[in-house]
């Protein structure tokens, strides 16, 4: 059985099922006897899902806001998770064949998304970097590539793929001028389950019968709250060379060949302890035969959790529901199951049945009672923790202070865990004392051994915190935390010359605070925290400006000094004050409608630019979107009014002003649908342009030569703007890019504003004297028309008619 999981519904699938299946296929074969069975059919054990997300348009990377992510659910007790990476290249709507290579980035990380820094930039002060993998995908065909990253016994619950092209040169392209590569990323996602896992009771003996042709038996026990040990043991192991056994231990996912393992051949009694386990999970436990070993092998496995809350006792050897152990209602099968076989309740080689076994006083370690935080939710990403009876807490010289801090699934992953310690030194009384804070994730580090100043040990990682009277502040951030618990230990010790040892009747108070924020202290002022959605998941991430880099935008390696943000403004601004003389020339050629257009397009260029800067050095007196619709809509209206005064049209037409009202309605029409479209601003100004191609082209024929009749005009007005103007816009589209935008753009304001200079033609010839109207005549009637009348003269409800004269 094949089934496709959610997010898949409608999507665009590169590759039939049967070929996505494939890597399923190029797996290692089972073992001798090993059955993998009918995926999902009556007596299968394995079940097979299948999920898919849509394709997506990667971008070159410039922050994580750039990238693409992907979040993917592997579900419970899966043994192998395989990704189908497929890239393609699109062009103009086709395959693109002709577009070059781009490498490819893929990360993946369990829990959280990936905490990525593939330009090498700096991380905020007190940050801590989580892990992931990375993989490069190389291109095998001209337009496809397919890449497969196979995981084995994943850990289940939230994955997350983020992927991106390298970073590029910056150019800024103008949109619509030629067919951009598009270089596109699916991810798919094929999971092999196993089902009816058998589960282990602590305090039960589960019996089991390994047939010849069997490999391995897999079992699972879960493991609750104020657990501080784990014991496995296999007990009665008969076979033909003694007790051919592996034994293996794992939290949250099937054991792989790394993992905690013992061999019962060496060891008798066959126990593996697991200390400090990770509460509220599954722990699974696989034993395993040595290869080449014949017969049947018979023996026992038992489990007993330590309960850390007492000390002296383990856990119960029955407990009558699964409420009892906060374990979840899931459990599967009671008792063994080898790997590759069926569980039928005749099995004649398991037998289930309950064995007492003497509970010993365990020498594990007490734990101390947990304290719970306060929920407080601001809003995204913004939650403050707030202690009971805090946020001052007191940390005793006898035992450490434990609180929990719970991250919500999905919710709070996309955010930034925010930790603070600050020490009372008030309440030192002159000792030398330190507090350290062990902040681990799923289970508190409450080590005794004094000397220990770590967060760590063979299974467990943590993140350590600690303030003196010296350094009384001590901070820590998590970007992209992983959910679940995470619980924050704090102990007080003192300095001596032998090391730390604990202190006498010094209670020491901290202050703590913590809180999930959306980036790092905001982006900082050269940076911005922009709130992201893929699918149902919200992340946020920064960024940056002004040349700062990083996380937080704290890197200021490649970052503009002031003098330079402030040149750069400048130059934007004054080179606006290139259209004065444009002013001062349609002034003075009565071109009072243009004059007016011109003033509109530099005030608005000027202080559009004044607030668009990605420095300091920003002004902005209108909201920006208001600035950016004028300043536009004043270039291209310089670009219609001149063309259409070139024209030089009957004064009728002109008079009525027609062709300005419509080129400002069309105008503010294209700009509204796309600002930066290529063809929304360039079809109004072609169609201008035609409107003057045919008025030069009626006055060329009427007069039968060439308009405009003079060489001069073409010499020195008309050919020199032409090439300024054009100048200008091949500056503007090819040569532009984020590196020299600001003297390139400021270029490009005084080639236009140049070129209307040129182009702009002089005041129109008018008579001194304004003739009678000719009189009209009707059909055997001469009309007698008021002349003042027709020149506007006078009002015309009081103009008198004269009457109608005979000819």
């Amino acid at each position: 059985m094949a089934r496709q999981g959610g997010g898949g519904g409608g999507q665009r699938l590169p590759l039939p099922l049967p070929l996505l299946l494939l890597p399923l296929l190029l797996l290692p074969p089972p073992a001798a006897g090993e059955r993998r069975g009918d995926q999902g059919g009556a007596d299968g054990l394995f079940v097979t899902d299948y999920f898919t997300r849509t394709p997506r348009k990667l971008s070159p990377f410039r922050s994580f806001a750039s990238i693409e992510l992907f979040h993917f659910h592997i579900p419970e007790d899966t043994v192998i998770a395989v990704w189908n990476l497929i890239t393609f290249k699109e062009q103009g709507g086709t395959f693109g064949d002709q577009c070059p290579d781009r490498s490819i980035t893929v990360y993946f990380r369990s829990g959280a998304p990936s905490v990525i820094n593939p330009l090498h930039t700096h991380f905020p002060r007190d940050t801590a970097v989580p892990g992931s993998f990375a993989l490069t995908l190389t291109w095998t065909l001209p337009n496809r590539t397919t890449g497969v990253f196979n995981v084995t016994s994943p850990l289940p619950g939230d994955w997350f793929l983020a992927a991106h092209l390298p970073k590029d040169e910056g150019k800024i392209s103008v949109k619509g001028l030629y067919e951009e590569c598009q270089y596109l990323f699916q991810p798919q996602l094929i999971v092999q389950r196993l089902v009816n896992i058998a589960v282990l009771y602590p305090g039960h003996v589960t019996e089991q019968s390994m047939a010849p042709h069997n490999r391995s038996c897999l079992y699972k026990v879960f493991v609750p709250s104020y657990t501080s040990q784990v014991l496995v043991e296999v007990l009665r192991c008969r076979g033909a060379e003694g007790c051919p056994l592996w034994l293996r231990v794992r939290a949250k996912a099937p054991p792989l060949h790394n993992s905690t393992a013992l061999d019962c051949r060496e060891h008798s009694p066959c126990q593996l302890a697991q200390d400090l386990p990770f509460w509220q999970h599954w722990y699974y436990v696989l034993v395993e035969k040595h290869p080449g070993v014949p017969g049947t092998i018979s023996f026992q496995v038992t489990v007993q959790l330590t309960d850390c809350s007492r000390p002296s006792l383990a856990r119960p050897p029955f407990l009558p529901s699964s409420a009892s152990m906060n374990m979840p209602h899931s459990f599967g099968s009671v008792g063994g199951l080898p790997l590759g076989d069926s569980s039928p309740p005749t099995n004649p080689n398991v037998t289930k049945h309950s064995v007492p076994i003497p509970v010993a006083s365990p020498t594990g370690e007490q734990c101390w009672p947990v304290r719970p935080t306060l929920r407080n939710e601001l809003d995204t990403f913004s939650v403050h923790f707030y202690i009971f009876f805090g946020p001052n807490v007191s940390v005793p010289p006898d035992r450490p202070a434990v609180f929990v801090i719970n991250l919500l699934p999905v919710l709070d992953s996309g955010g930034v865990l925010n930790l603070e310690l600050r020490l009372n030194v008030s309440s030192l009384c002159g000792e030398n004392v330190t507090v350290f804070g062990c902040l681990n994730h799923e289970v508190p580090l409450t080590s005794a051994d004094n000397a220990s100043i770590t967060c760590e040990t063979e299974s467990l990682a943590g993140f350590l915190l600690s303030v003196n009277a010296t350094a009384s502040l001590s901070r820590l951030r998590i970007p992209y935390p992983q959910t679940g618990s995470w619980y924050l230990s704090l102990r007080s010790l003192c300095a001596t010359e032998h090391g730390f040892e604990p202190c006498t009747n010094v209670t020491a108070e901290v202050y703590l605070r913590a809180y999930l924020s959306p980036c790092i202290n905001d982006c900082g002022i050269y940076g911005q925290c922009k709130l992201l959605r893929t699918n149902n998941y919200l992340y946020a991430a920064c960024e940056c400006k002004a040349g700062w880099n990083g996380w937080g935008c704290t890197d200021n390696a490649e970052a503009f000094s002031y003098g330079f943000q402030l040149l750069s403004t400048l130059l934007l601004c004054l080179s606006n004050v290139m259209f004065v003389p444009p002013v001062a020339i349609a002034v003075r050629s009565h071109y009072l409608m243009e004059a007016a257009v011109y003033i509109f397009t530099m005030f608005f260029s000027t202080f559009y630019h004044a607030c668009d800067q990605p420095g300091i050095v920003v002004f902005c007196i209108m909201e920006y979107d208001v600035l950016q619709f004028c300043d536009f809509l004043g270039s291209l209206m310089s670009v219609w009014v001149t063309v259409i005064a070139m024209a030089r049209l009957q004064p009728v037409v002109k008079q009525a002003s027609v062709l300005y009202l419509l080129g400002a309605m069309l105008l503010s029409m294209a700009l509204q649908m796309d600002r930066h479209g290529l063809w929304n601003l360039l079809g109004p100004s072609l169609f201008a342009l035609g409107i003057m191609a045919v008025a030069w082209t009626a006055r060329t024929i009427r007069r039968r030569h060439c308009y405009p009749p003079t060489w001069k005009r073409w010499a020195f007005y008309l050919c020199p703007g032409a090439l300024i103007a054009a100048a200008a816009v091949l500056l503007y589209a090819f040569v532009e890019t984020e590196e020299n935008y600001f003297y390139i753009h400021s270029i490009w304001h005084l080639l236009i504003a140049g070129s209307v200079g040129f182009l702009l033609p002089p005041r129109a010839k008018t008579s001194r004297r304004l003739g009678p109207l000719p009189r009209r005549k009707g059909c055997g009637y001469q009309l007698c028309v008021n002349e003042q009348e027709e020149l506007g003269l006078v009002d015309p409800a009081v103009a008198s008619i004269n009457s109608i004269c005979t000819s």
